[in-house]
């Protein structure tokens, strides 16, 4: 098999090979018109770049990794869009690691990711621990938090105010004249979880002693859609049924409308549920469910942003912490 040389692919483009070397390594310095025509040229001659061997020389690899809790969440693949969107157009790869919420797995993901020598690494950590991300930061490889926040200052992080979110939800609940509200969630040890029941238990609280409200909490071992039908096993057959349900991610939700229904409860005459995330999902339920919508995509894109600018721009680079605010999104399935 013939192999295609950098200068010939500069030859065919009419470029010198540095140019060439630049559409591969740095696409975002090369005028939009001659990186197509480098790009055209690339793809007539069949030429492959040794990836390895450009790594070893640059140190590093055109390869970001990206570690979260649940890639079948619906809500860290839309994140996940995000990432590869900017990552793509800057000429980057994406290794994506599934920690499914296990610090051990997530410790595994992050040094077969050093081993790649990747530029930088996206996570959304399984646990409220950033000490844990010192060996790969100690290693030079740049890291930004993913919906979560950095309580450190030599991080940057994107994240949702999630204590907002619960807020929004449970007072949402009251305002349409729910008294008795149960949290379904994951393992509270979750950060997100956490948070979203702070937000609640504060709605609660600012509702004053007139309402009479109260808040009982349901953690269940997961957050996917089985464990939201275990949780309406449960509901159903421990007493009375609350006046609502606020669920920590729309899976649970969708779960948990579906295992009410099943046992003939009326959604919203019976019972009201409201979910958080806004996935695709939500909309589309048996009966369309009110959620807390996150910007999931632009979480993505943000967090990518600063990382490759944190690379590519070491001196010049400000650490960010950005928290975004979530928004109410108000369906069938509340009162």
């Amino acid at each position: 098999m013939t192999t295609v040389s950098i200068k010939e692919v500069a030859a065919r483009a009419a470029v010198s090979p540095g140019t060439v070397s630049n559409v591969l390594n740095r696409p975002e310095k090369v005028a939009a018109a001659t990186r197509a025509r480098v790009e055209a040229a690339i793809r007539d001659l069949g030429f492959v770049r040794h990836a390895s061997a450009s790594s070893l020389r640059a140190g590093h690899s055109r390869t970001i990794g990206l570690s979260v809790i649940d890639i079948s969440n619906p809500f860290f693949t839309d994140v996940a869009a995000g990432v590869e969107d900017v990552a793509s157009d800057l000429g980057y790869a994406v290794i994506l690691g599934n920690s499914a919420g296990d610090s051990l797995k997530e410790e595994r993901n992050l040094r077969v990711l050093a081993e790649q020598r990747v530029r930088g690494v996206l996570i959304t950590p399984s646990t409220d621990e950033p000490r844990r991300l010192d060996h790969i930061l100690d290693l030079g490889i740049n890291v930004v938090l993913v919906d979560h926040p950095a309580h450190r200052p030599d991080l940057c992080s994107v994240a949702v105010n999630d204590v907002a979110g619960g807020s929004l939800a449970v007072a949402h609940l009251l305002a349409a004249g729910a008294r008795r509200i149960t949290y379904v969630s994951g393992p509270l040890s979750i950060r997100q979880c956490g948070d979203r029941l702070e937000g609640a238990r504060r709605a609660v609280r600012q509702a004053g002693p007139a309402p009479g409200a109260t808040l009982s909490e349901l953690p269940m071992p997961g957050m996917n859609a089985r464990y939201g039908q275990q949780a309406a096993e449960k509901l159903l057959s421990s007493g009375p049924l609350p006046d609502a349900v606020f669920c920590a991610n729309d899976l649970l939700a969708v779960g948990l409308l579906r295992g009410l229904l099943q046992g003939g409860v009326r959604v919203p005459g019976d019972v009201s549920i409201i979910g958080y995330d806004d996935i695709d999902f939500a909309a589309a339920s048996a009966v369309s469910l009110s959620s807390v919508r996150q910007p999931t995509h632009r979480l993505g894109r943000l967090a990518t942003e600063l990382l490759l600018d944190e690379c590519d721009n070491p001196e010049g680079h400000a650490h960010q912490q950005i928290m975004f605010q979530p928004e109410l999104v108000v369906r069938e399935s509340t009162r």
